[in-house]
């Protein structure tokens, strides 16, 4: 499981969508928590703390926001070869199976439906752990 001072970033336009996101979090412990409220901005968050030496190290990203949806925004990170191997959850309402795929062929690393009990956060936070760090 991800350290609890695994640096965190959560992305939602949502504001609620966010506390409740951090909420979890802390109930798990972790203590590294930013966020942003779109995917401009979260891949400035992104890029500003790696040029700070203190890099993002989980991104938890919403899929449907204004600006640049979470799925445009673990492209963009996966292009990128400074922050291909980072660690990327899309949390979405939404669970259709060709979003699911492209998802998947983006290179996520977990994908979490809303709305989510704390055991299926926690346990998706671990899969995706283990797919990133237990190889």
């Amino acid at each position: 499981m991800f350290p609890t001072n695994t640096r965190v970033l959560v992305i939602d336009d949502m504001v609620s969508i966010r506390d409740l996101v951090k909420n979890q979090l802390r109930l798990m412990n972790f203590t590294e928590i930013m966020e942003a409220e779109d995917g401009v901005e979260g891949w400035a968050i992104i890029e500003n703390q790696y040029a700070q030496a203190n890099p993002i190290e989980l991104v938890i990203s919403d899929w449907n926001m204004p600006k640049m949806k979470g799925l445009e925004l673990l492209k963009k990170v996966r292009a990128n070869s400074t922050f291909v191997q980072l660690p990327f959850i899309l949390l979405t309402s939404e669970a259709e199976r060709e979003q699911v795929t492209e998802a998947v062929m983006a290179g996520v690393s977990q994908y979490i439906v809303k709305p989510f009990s704390g055991k299926v956060f926690e346990e998706k936070l671990k899969t995706a752990y283990q797919k990133h760090f237990k190889k």
